[in-house]
């Protein structure tokens, strides 16, 4: 279907993070920080950069001089969808791990969702969140986003609405070849891996313990807003029109997954 996925040998790369970076320079420090912090030998960062202008690709290169497990890559300039598909195609490793740019993980993430995908067979894994405002982490907005959006596993519920939030997700790389290459019209790729892992693994697991500092500021406000009706109607249908068009795709290939 036209997109590129990195093929590696087996147990080559154990956890691949796949972040995307656009004028992100404010709050990406601590960001990777507290990534690295969790990652090991066996693991890798990889950031698409999307065109930044305002001092992010300078901290990027600077981290990757110093951090072998950090790959850079050139997004393709086309939103932040494309951007997504960019990074996920260009990771190695067994599980698959998305991260914005201007979140915190909080101890302890990678080890909980690794024991989730060993204990169960699920191919998709997401843990809460806690959100704060601005640069203070200590002044917490919400203690639970869970609670928040009423997340819980489920097509048809996630369809209607959305409870996946990618910046809290993981997946087995079986699932990468079922969700690349992401459509452009739909609206959220979190939505778009999560309701297909679903579909294709059974139940997603939904972890109640919050791993992420969610960073609430004046460009991602708009993420946790409602907008109007019609509007609502015309992303579900939109959804549902190329959900059905992947799965027929994937049901002339034969494609199930061994999870």
């Amino acid at each position: 279907m036209g997109v590129e996925i990195v093929v590696t040998g087996e147990n080559e790369i154990r956890v691949s993070v796949a972040m995307v970076t656009y004028n992100g320079a404010a709050y990406l420090r601590e960001q990777i920080d507290s990534i690295l912090s969790q990652l090991g030998e066996e693991d890798e960062l990889i950031i698409s950069d999307d065109g930044s202008e305002d001092g992010t690709l300078s901290i990027l290169q600077e981290y990757q001089k110093v951090n072998e497990k950090i790959r850079l890559l050139q997004g393709p300039g086309q939103g932040i969808k494309k951007n997504v598909e960019h990074a996920l195609s260009g990771t190695r490793g067994r599980y698959i791990f998305l991260a914005d740019q201007d979140d915190i993980w909080l101890p302890g993430k990678v080890e909980r969702i690794l024991q989730v995908f060993q204990e169960q067979e699920v191919s998709v894994a997401v843990h809460d969140a806690r959100v704060f405002q601005g640069d203070d982490s200590t002044q917490i907005l919400m203690d639970s986003f869970f609670a928040f959006r009423g997340s819980c596993a489920g097509v048809i519920k996630n369809m209607v609405k959305n409870t996946y939030i990618g910046c809290c997700m993981a997946f087995r790389r079986e699932l990468l070849e079922v969700v690349v290459p992401i459509p452009a019209q739909i609206e959220m790729h979190d939505q778009w891996i999560g309701v297909l892992g679903d579909y294709y693994a059974g139940k997603s697991c939904f972890l109640p313990e919050p791993f992420l500092l969610y960073r609430r500021h004046g460009d991602n406000n708009s993420a946790m807003t409602h907008y109007g009706f019609c509007r609502m109607i015309r992303n579900r249908l939109v959804f549902f029109v190329h959900f059905a068009k992947r799965i027929l795709h994937l049901r002339r290939k034969n494609l199930s997954l061994p999870i």
